[in-house]
């Protein structure tokens, strides 16, 4: 799996049947939107992306569209281990609405969803195989009882002459992950497409880079990561032996 997400959406009702309906965002609406959800943060527009690439835009760029009734932000800033600590003004806005959030990340197996209804969180997961049941807050929904009953175990494949400990979580987030996906916003990432599934590719999302005017300079992070990069020695290649294990070779 190699899905990553990172997205919060706004809704007046059930979230799949509203983007199903969902036409093409008025940009005035959207940087209305925009300037609500990110206020005092300098905020430019930028290059758009479609529903499929915009749940995980680059880092200091979101992704966002705003129809009557529904409105999808895409921005890693949301992606936190503690849904339940999703800033304040953020969980304001959707008084009297729905508040979804959606977050994974596919390296470390790393999920995270929660929903909010007129701004009372009713439930919360974050999990993740090396940190265990990060955040457990409310009942299951519908679509978890699988996981937690056994029925959807992990089929983990260990890497050659790795121990064959027992995977530390009883089902793997990811998978629970799409499923989150399609009962909460209609669609997935990967997997077996279904018929009613939301076709991400025609969903058109405007793009804004927005910095926050207190946070740390862009271009001094760069130079910072570009320090570190500069310092690491020369890199390493390797290839898997005979026996399964690592052999250093010259070049690629």
């Amino acid at each position: 799996m190699g899905a990553k997400t990172g997205f919060l959406v706004y809704a007046d009702g059930e979230v799949p049947g509203l983007l199903r309906e969902a036409g093409t965002a008025d940009p005035a609406r959207t940087a209305g939107m925009m300037r609500l959800l990110y206020p005092g943060w300098e905020i430019e527009e930028s290059e758009g992306s479609t529903l499929w690439d915009g749940v995980y835009p680059p880092e200091g760029t979101a992704y966002s569209a705003s129809w009557p009734g529904v409105e999808v932000i895409g921005d890693q800033r949301v992606m936190i281990d503690f849904p339940s600590q999703l800033p304040e003004h953020l969980v304001a806005s959707s008084a009297g609405r729905r508040l979804v959030l959606h977050a994974m990340h596919s390296v470390v197996d790393w999920l995270a969803f929660a929903v909010w209804e007129d701004g009372r969180l009713v439930r919360s997961l974050s999990l993740s195989p090396d940190s265990g049941i990060i955040e457990n807050i409310g009942e299951p929904l519908s679509f978890e009882l699988p996981y937690w009953a056994g029925d959807r175990p992990a089929d983990v494949i260990p890497w050659p002459d790795a121990d064959e400990e027992p995977y530390p979580l009883p089902f793997h987030p990811l998978e629970l992950g799409e499923d989150a996906l399609r009962a909460l916003c209609g669609f997935v990432l990967e997997g077996h497409p279904e018929p009613d599934d939301i076709d991400t590719d025609s969903i058109r999302l405007h793009g804004f880079r927005v910095r926050d005017p207190h946070g740390p300079d862009p271009a001094e992070r760069e130079a910072a990561l570009q320090k570190a990069v500069d310092a690491m020695g020369p890199p390493r290649f390797f290839s898997l032996g005979p026996d399964g294990s690592l052999v250093e070779r010259d070049g690629l």
